[in-house]
């Protein structure tokens, strides 16, 4: 496996309810077929600065935006391969720039900048740490399922459930204390490089499906501004009464 992994396709998200989920499986099972990896486990580490700026510049929808994670998949050990990602997105376009490492190598990395060779990613990767100097803000997890058209490799969908987070214990290797986003709902994103099958653009109108503008780690930070917010407006009421 090449340690450099670089992609540009476009990327629309729709957030599904039990039955939604359910019909959109059934109808379309004849259709995709589930990758080699079945349903599997994605870990994160999103980066941010101390004001949170590249979260908070990504909830105005700008025209182009950009983050840096490190994202392991399944139980993480000192020796698992993870990636250290710079993801992009550009009127609507996203591009993903990515390099693998072990685990131990990459945390290395990250604290103090030491490794034994750059790769040209690693160099951006350089660049963007230097600029923002961001430090790790929020662990993100959750269980995915990903299929693939049986027709079209480049169709890619993935369906997400038990999306999960904490912004203490920022460890990639654990995976508990988390709290729920939104339990019960499923977020789907469908990948493709150009237009969509015609079965897929009908399927999902017949369910009642549409895009929606949504970010894992900006609705975590969203919640966390309204629960502070919460708490501050509960301290001024114990105060003034």
């Amino acid at each position: 496996m090449s340690d450099q992994n670089v992609f540009e396709r476009v990327e629309k998200k729709y957030r599904l309810n039990q039955k939604q989920y359910d019909s959109f499986r059934n109808a379309a099972a004849k259709k995709l077929h589930m990758d080699e990896y079945g349903l599997h486990t994605i870990r994160n580490i999103y980066y941010d600065t101390p004001n949170y700026e590249l979260i908070r510049r990504s909830i105005d929808k700008p025209k182009y935006k950009e983050k840096l994670r490190l994202r392991g998949y399944g139980e993480i050990q000192d020796e698992s391969v993870v990636f250290l990602e710079i993801k992009k997105k550009y009127q609507g376009v996203v591009y993903k720039r990515r390099t693998q490492l072990a685990f131990m190598q990459a945390q290395e990395y990250l604290e103090s900048g030491s490794i034994t060779k750059k790769n040209q990613i690693l160099k951006e990767i350089d660049y963007f740490i230097k600029f923002y100097r961001p430090k790790p803000r929020v662990y993100l997890a959750y269980d995915r399922e990903a299929f693939v058209g049986n027709e079209d490799e480049n169709l890619r969908i993935t369906i997400d459930q038990n999306i999960r987070s904490r912004s203490h214990r920022l460890e990639l290797s654990y995976d508990g204390e988390c709290k729920m986003l939104n339990p019960g709902e499923y977020l789907m994103e469908i990948k493709v490089k150009e237009a969509y099958p015609m079965w897929l653009a009908d399927l999902l109108g017949k369910l009642e499906i549409y895009p929606v503008s949504f970010s894992k780690y900006g609705a975590i930070y969203a919640q966390a501004m309204r629960n502070e917010a919460e708490r501050e407006e509960k301290r001024i009421c114990l105060q003034v009464y």
